[in-house]
């Protein structure tokens, strides 16, 4: 949508507010849009997307209360002189991408099963892990652990953990944030749920991350699928709904000759002392071939008796790197990763071991 004036938007919002709409969508590319009161009175709401606008429901607003899908992207939330409660008791689906304020609103979602938060600095939202008991999907990226952890400095972040739903998706920084946040290296309770983690920007030269990572690993017994991506470089306007492919602004990786710290952990009885028994297959992509990111792969085949298969894929000519002038491994170097890879020893006999070519 790109307009002068919002007054026809308006008026159509108006005709959908009396016409019982079920399903609305609105991208708005002009100056954020104040969304009228009478929005808040579509009641027989199911689906609901909104792209720049500030939130502002009315004093007497409770809910959405068949809405099954929200959608909101670069959202205000407008704060009111008392902390607003929204109740969806139907949802099942809620991102929310680069939005502010949200520590203004308390939503209960006893229905929800998925849940995205994606680059918004109220991550207080992470509280309905803890008050959602089917959430099935949990996606959380943060832009820094620095920037982050004031807000979320009021939520028990071992509770959280301890919570986390059968896929779990987090970035770099939100690992980091576990250490910040003086994670114990063992919860009080086992993450028992969950089944497949992914990695995304996980950056193997910083210690804090890769602590992190670790930590999360050794307190899910029944992890059986473990995905790391990383991609470096992504866009917070991308659509995350596969949430697969996307490059970001982090910081390089380190050198090995400034990765001491992390191989002095790596190789520390602390770096990863429990087996992950269930653990079937692991996926790394765009790796470099660092030794951090090497000693990490064999820390795995050595603690997963009932691994089946491991894909690795080095980092390739993607036109993200193209347009960032990484330099790309040659082949002979590339074949050296898959040697160094292939002396490690195994404890599963049955490990499917696959190296795929970097993507063109």
């Amino acid at each position: 949508m790109f307009l002068d004036s919002f007054q026809e938007v308006d008026q159509w919002m108006l005709f959908l507010s009396r016409n019982g709409v079920r399903e609305f969508h609105l991208v708005n590319t002009n100056q954020r849009y104040e969304l009228p009161s009478y929005v808040f009175s579509c009641l027989e709401l199911r689906a609901l997307t909104l792209d720049n606008c500030l939130f502002k429901p009315p004093l007497k607003f409770d809910g959405f209360f068949k809405l099954e899908n929200l959608n909101l992207r670069d959202i205000n939330f407008v704060a009111s002189s008392v902390r607003t409660h929204i109740n969806l008791p139907k949802l099942k689906s809620l991102t929310l991408t680069s939005c502010t304020n949200l520590c203004n609103f308390n939503i209960k979602a006893t229905k929800l099963q998925i849940l995205r938060v994606l680059f918004c600095p109220g991550a207080m939202l992470l509280r309905l892990l803890m008050h959602s008991q089917r959430i099935l999907w949990v996606t959380v990226f943060i832009k820094s652990a620095i920037q982050d952890i004031v807000q979320v400095e009021r939520i028990n972040l071992t509770r959280i953990l301890s919570n986390l739903p059968t896929v779990s998706i987090f970035n770099g920084c939100f690992l980091k944030l576990l250490i910040a946040e003086r994670i114990p290296k063992w919860l009080p309770h086992p993450v028992n749920s969950l089944k497949r983690l992914n990695f995304f920007d996980l950056n193997f030269g910083d210690l804090d991350q890769l602590q992190g990572a670790l930590c999360l690993l050794r307190n899910s017994p029944n992890l059986e699928k473990l995905r790391i991506d990383n991609v470096q470089r992504y866009d917070t306007r991308v659509d995350f709904k596969p949430l697969l492919r996307f490059v970001s602004f982090q910081e390089p990786q380190l050198n090995d000759s400034d990765a001491g710290p992390v191989l002095t952990y790596l190789e520390s009885p602390d770096g990863l002392d429990q087996t992950l028994n269930l653990l079937k297959i692991v996926e790394i992509e765009n790796i470099e071939g660092s030794r951090p990111e090497l000693h990490f792969i064999k820390l795995l085949l050595a603690h997963s008796p009932s691994l089946e298969k491991f894909t690795i894929q080095p980092c390739g000519t993607s036109l993200s790197n193209q347009v960032f002038n990484i330099a790309f491994r040659k082949k002979e170097e590339r074949f050296n990763i898959a040697k160094d890879v292939m002396q490690f020893p195994r404890v599963s006999q049955k490990v499917e071991m696959i190296f795929l070519d970097p993507e063109p």
